[in-house]
């Protein structure tokens, strides 16, 4: 009797162990996935398609810049117009925070752009929120913060 409730007992545990380990596995590739669409989006803005962009983009979302506030219609057009040419995002770290449906990642970035005109290289953190409709991400908010070159982002 005291077998069979030990073996019970270490089969539970090892049950508990391998589904640990499977949702982090989860949270690990769903992570990356964010990655990966944060980072095909800097390209998307480089490229100027806006195409993609509008489908990426919330129709709410809400975008933070230096200069300004704005919606989903205006930023697109912005980039459409290359009033801000997003041309080049070297990205230096990234973190990821998961919570159910909703995923904000923090990238350290220096941005290569034009402003209207103007060349600019700036060191930002961006604050993305992406928000998961149905098998596609959505970005709800992106917002870019100044900051100097040591700039860290903790884990």
């Amino acid at each position: 009797m005291k077998a069979s409730i030990l073996g019970l007992f270490f089969l539970l545990m090892g049950m508990q162990a391998s589904l640990a380990q499977a949702s982090k596995a989860s949270s690990t590739a769903t992570e990356q996935e964010i990655i990966n669409l944060s980072k095909q989006k800097w390209q998307w803005m480089a490229d100027k398609n806006v195409d993609k962009l509008a489908q990426l983009f919330d129709d709410k979302a809400k975008f933070v810049h230096m200069s300004g506030t704005w919606k989903k219609d205006e930023e697109l057009d912005i980039i459409k117009t290359g009033s801000i040419w997003y041309r080049k995002a070297d990205i230096h770290d990234t973190a990821v925070e998961l919570f159910d449906d909703t995923a904000i990642i923090w990238s350290r970035i220096t941005l290569e752009s034009t402003v209207r005109g103007s060349e600019a290289k700036v060191e930002f953190t961006v604050t993305e929120v992406y928000k998961k409709e149905g098998n596609a991400w959505k970005v709800l908010a992106l917002t870019f913060s100044s900051v100097r070159d040591t700039h860290v982002i903790k884990h």
